[in-house]
């Protein structure tokens, strides 16, 4: 599958977590959820958790997560960089070919590494 595709899957799987990990923390109010959701979405927040877990990742998962950050994309957001937005591609990619190959007990373990690494 390209890696944009990936990438697309995962981000709806990254936003969806970090979503029900407020909810699940006890914020309530609808502003305050979206203000929080986009600090922990945003292209250089993912980028430094990439860096953070990289030891933890097989070989295959490196891999998928070259594809996804070497991926073309059209344009980059004004609020990253070219370097933080591709990393970001690279994480979401990684969760979109987890969550599509079925692997859902290591598709866990990264998120809570992933979210694990946010409370540090």
């Amino acid at each position: 599958m390209p890696p944009l595709a990936l990438a697309y899957v995962g981000d709806a799987v990254w936003e969806l977590e970090v979503r029900v990990t407020l909810i699940d923390c006890g914020e309530r109010r609808p502003q305050q959820l979206h203000r929080l959701a986009v600090q922990k979405v945003k292209a250089n927040a993912q980028a430094d958790r990439l860096h953070s877990i990289a030891d933890s990742l097989s070989e295959r998962e490196r891999a998928v997560v070259r594809r996804g950050r070497n991926a073309k994309s059209r344009s980059v957001p004004r609020s990253a960089t070219v370097a933080d937005y591709r990393a970001s591609t690279g994480v979401e990619a990684l969760l979109g070919y987890l969550y599509l190959s079925g692997l859902t007990d290591r598709l866990r373990e990264i998120v809570q590494l992933l979210l694990m690494d946010e409370e540090n």
